[in-house]
């Protein structure tokens, strides 16, 4: 199992100075670094990648279709193929930073309406939308992957089970699933068998706290994660998303005294139960 931490953890430092970002991921002992796409047009990814071959420190990316603009699931052709198409950029910027997998929010808009839910055409436009982009990314041998995240953010994906089901829709061979512990423990119902049923679907974790705080803290069942992680030998990406210093966009109150702390501490944390069930 590989362990990292997504670059938001420092947003002003990563807005300013990306590399000093990446060096200091390699710094803390992480594996990898996730490289969130949402601000694709403002990242030097030539620079990037030198940075990251330089620190010999491995990457996979993520993204969010945040907006209206970008949905692959609207009843508008024109905004359906607009998704589709930063999509696609997302993969070749994925290609050329030297990753291999990419993952996220990527089969409907991140706080969809809900009554969307009623309209016939939303699983088939996310099916068909998710199918072409598959295929493109195969064309870089890039494995993408779709996060289920829970009922008050979408209507459509909260739970593995539609993840997969969603997954043979499109029918491709490297789609795969980014699971959130998160979102887990508002949607699943027992850890363990979940990370069972995903199996070798599985290919990248977001490792949250139930509050979203400091790892261990909450209420997130670690321990039957990790059997679970260790029954299906999870060799795939593992980060810690933290969002602390986020304000306003995830956040109302201080859930760590920053995000230095919460990533320090998730990080001994997590070291010990990849120690413990034997995932490192």
């Amino acid at each position: 199992m590989k362990l990292g931490v997504q670059a938001n953890a420092w947003r002003r430092q990563w807005d300013e100075d990306p590399m000093k970002v990446i060096n200091h991921v390699k710094e803390l002992g992480f594996d990898f670094i996730e490289i969130p796409l949402m601000n694709l047009h403002e990242l030097d990814v030539p620079t990037l990648k030198g940075t990251l071959k330089n620190v010999d420190l491995e990457v996979c990316t993520s993204t969010i279709l945040v907006d209206d603009t970008v949905d692959i699931t609207s009843s508008d052709e024109k905004v359906r193929k607009n998704g589709i198409n930063y999509l696609k950029r997302c993969i070749e910027a994925t290609g050329e930073l030297g990753a291999t997998f990419f993952s996220g929010i990527i089969y409907s808009k991140q706080f969809n309406r809900t009554n969307i839910f009623y309209e016939n055409d939303i699983l088939k436009y996310s099916t068909e939308g998710l199918r072409e982009v598959a295929r493109y990314a195969g064309q870089f041998g890039i494995t993408i992957g779709i996060e289920p995240i829970n009922r008050f953010e979408t209507c459509l994906i909260n739970t593995c089970e539609q993840a997969l089901q969603l997954k043979d829709m499109v029918g491709e061979s490297n789609l795969k699933i980014h699971l959130d512990t998160f979102h887990m423990n508002i949607e699943e119902k027992n850890l363990y068998e979940t990370i069972k049923r995903a199996g070798n679907n599985l290919f990248h974790l977001h490792l949250n706290e139930s509050d979203l705080g400091i790892a261990g803290t909450g209420q997130v069942n670690w321990d039957d994660l990790f059997k679970g992680l260790k029954e299906i030998q999870y060799e795939g990406y593992a980060s810690i998303e933290c969002v602390v210093d986020i304000k306003g966009d995830y956040v109302w109150r201080q859930l760590a005294p920053n995000s230095e702390v919460l990533v320090t501490q998730g990080k001994q944390f997590f070291r010990e139960l990849m120690g413990k069930y034997e995932l490192i």
